[in-house]
């Protein structure tokens, strides 16, 4: 594992910048810890010898020197407190520039599992979320504490080396042959500990993975009394992080203790060899404290790596993490622009998305026409997906969308009043003018935080009887006049404080106001991924009552659906079938 990825000083500006400074520093420190150890040596070379002699010590002969000293102990201290202040600073712009890189490309990536090769049995979407969360925290304190400590041993080291060397050679010859000693322990530690850092951060993400499953699944384990039974396997994740945490403690104390025992022991080295030919009279005293002073100092910056060590293997491994989700290549996109959807027909042509390590291809061989509503009131359609669970309804809904690309198939539109001369393949359509056409409802709508009337209008000005129409017709009034600050109330991220049903009625009350582009007309076409999955049977009628309103609005919507009151509602009914991959099928893929 490299010490300094390239890849980071291209991705993060900020590193590069850092980088820059702590150089910088470095090359002050330097300089100011000769001086340091010049002025200790003329500061005290002349006390030791003046007491040994039994005369007076004349305070004229050090005093310019104890300045010096303060003053060089005034200016270590200001060139420290500068690379803790900007580590920090570059730690966290550095952490919040690859943070928004990964959250960026895997929503460009689209809805496909953002897995990397090595994921084996981590889910996509959890796995990503652990990275761009408490993965890249670990870059951190590799920024703040193992960085500036490499570049101070690349700088500082050869130079105070040079200067024993002007002192002392034989101290510098010691220093030459020791010093390399540290990096070969260092690579032994590594050895022996190849890997880890890889483990633990594949045994987070893959306990993220888990805990969000579970907490996904939770309300369903309520409604059928099974909350309690998780209890035990969350323990079991929580002994697991702890363990993967003990063994990175393990493994700082190990590479701590040996590199510490090394340059202990290589200072003491040096430190005897002055002693003995001082007694002998082969070294002046001046130069041997100053000889002594210097010795700590050039194994410092190595001792401080490797008591970094770790910080290091952790930070690298979830930046290389990071750069492996970056450089998965993105889908290339269409350029053409949208047809005019009201009247138009959707045909699904063979349709078909491989589900990965499912080992089926779900929906598999869809083939439909759909005439989409005229957009006009009266004019509207329902098409309810039908199929069992995991043959590829929401997959549809995504491939309708825009966001994945069947693997098999093609998804064309013949706009209205060509009679079909004109088709146009989905594929390639640019997304950025296909999107403004169609209200996407997912099954669990996660909501922006804000006040619950700026969620519901998202920012457009809506009037006061346009939002209490469109609320009666989803029954979000009955869910505003139950809250405390009324449509003021606060919504947390993700609609904390709400419930899923409730959460359900938001999102169909945003959809009804949508006003599309520009705020002109609504989208003609809506999407529901299984709307009533979570709902009572008042719950339910909302959701018809809502999904009627848009018919006769003229608009088409498009509904995964299990229960029969939806599918008596749709005007076409889309049978959706998954199938098997087979073995020729898998190797291709």
């Amino acid at each position: 594992m490299r010490p300094l990825d390239p890849r980071l000083l291209r991705r993060a500006r900020a590193a590069r910048r850092y980088v820059a400074l702590t150089a910088a520093l470095g090359v002050a420190a330097a300089g100011i810890v000769v001086v340091q150890a010049f002025a200790i040596a003329h500061t005290l070379g002349p006390a030791v010898t003046a007491g040994s002699a039994g005369t007076p010590l004349a305070l004229a002969d050090v005093a310019p020197w104890l300045g010096v000293l303060v003053a060089a102990l005034a200016v270590r201290a200001a060139v420290a407190w500068a690379q803790e202040r900007w580590a920090q600073k570059a730690a966290a712009d550095v952490v919040a520039e690859l943070r928004e890189q990964v959250v960026a490309h895997t929503v460009a990536l689209g809805p496909r599992p953002a897995v990397t090769e090595g994921d084996e049995g981590a889910e996509g979407a959890a796995a990503t979320a652990t990275l761009a969360t408490r993965g890249l925290d670990d870059l951190a304190p590799y920024l703040v504490r193992y960085l500036p400590q490499l570049l101070l041993t690349a700088i500082l080291t050869p130079a105070l080396v040079l200067v024993v060397l002007g002192l002392d050679w034989v101290s510098a010859v010691i220093c030459v042959v020791t010093l390399p000693l540290v990096p070969l322990f260092m690579w032994l530690v590594g050895v022996m500990t190849a890997g880890a850092s890889e483990r633990r951060l594949r045994t987070i993400e893959r306990l993220g993975a888990q805990v969000l499953d579970l907490l996904a699944g939770l309300p369903t384990l309520r409604a059928f009394g099974r909350e309690i039974g998780p209890g035990a396997r969350v323990r079991a994740l929580g002994d697991a992080s702890r363990r993967a945490t003990m063994g990175t403690l393990r493994i700082a104390f190990l590479s701590g203790m040996v590199l510490e025992l090394l340059t202990t022991l290589s200072v003491a080295i040096v430190a005897v060899g002055v002693g003995l030919r001082l007694v002998e009279g082969m070294i002046a005293l001046v130069p041997a404290i100053a000889v002594l002073v210097l010795a700590p100092e050039v194994y410092l910056p190595l001792r401080r790596v490797g008591a970094e060590f770790h910080a290091s293997t952790d930070g690298l491994a979830a930046a290389d993490r990071a750069f492996a989700v970056l450089e998965r290549p993105l889908p290339t996109t269409g350029t053409l622009t949208a047809p005019s959807l009201p009247g138009a027909t959707l045909v699904l042509d063979g349709v078909g998305v491989r589900a990965g390590d499912r080992g089926l291809t779900a929906p598999a061989g869809l083939t439909t026409r759909v005439p989409l509503g005229t957009g006009s009131p009266g004019g509207g359609r329902v098409v309810a997906l039908r199929g069992p669970s995991g043959a590829g309804k929401t997959t549809t809904a995504l491939v309708l969308l825009g966001l994945l690309r069947p693997d098999e198939g093609r998804v064309l539109v013949e706009p209205a009043g060509t009679g079909g001369t004109a088709v146009v393949d989905l594929a390639d359509v640019d997304p950025a003018t296909w999107w403004p056409q169609v209200t996407w409802v997912p099954q669990r709508p996660a909501l922006t935080p804000g006040s619950l009337r700026d969620v519901v209008t998202d920012g457009r000005a809506v009037g006061d009887d346009a939002l209490a129409a469109a609320a009666r017709t989803t029954g979000l009034d009955e869910v505003v006049a139950g809250l405390p600050q009324g449509w003021a109330t606060p919504v947390g991220l993700g609609g904390t404080g709400l419930s899923v049903g409730q959460r359900q009625r938001v999102a169909l009350t945003a959809a009804l106001l949508d006003g599309g582009p520009g705020d002109g007309a609504p989208p003609p076409v809506v999407l529901l991924d299984e709307p009533t999955a979570h709902l009572d049977a008042r719950g339910e009628q909302v959701v018809l009552d809502t999904v009627r309103a848009w018919r006769d609005a003229g608009r088409t919507v498009f509904v995964v659906a299990h229960r029969a009151s939806l599918l008596a509602l749709a005007d076409q009914v889309v049978d959706v079938r998954s199938r098997a991959v087979g073995p020729a099928e898998a190797v291709a893929s």
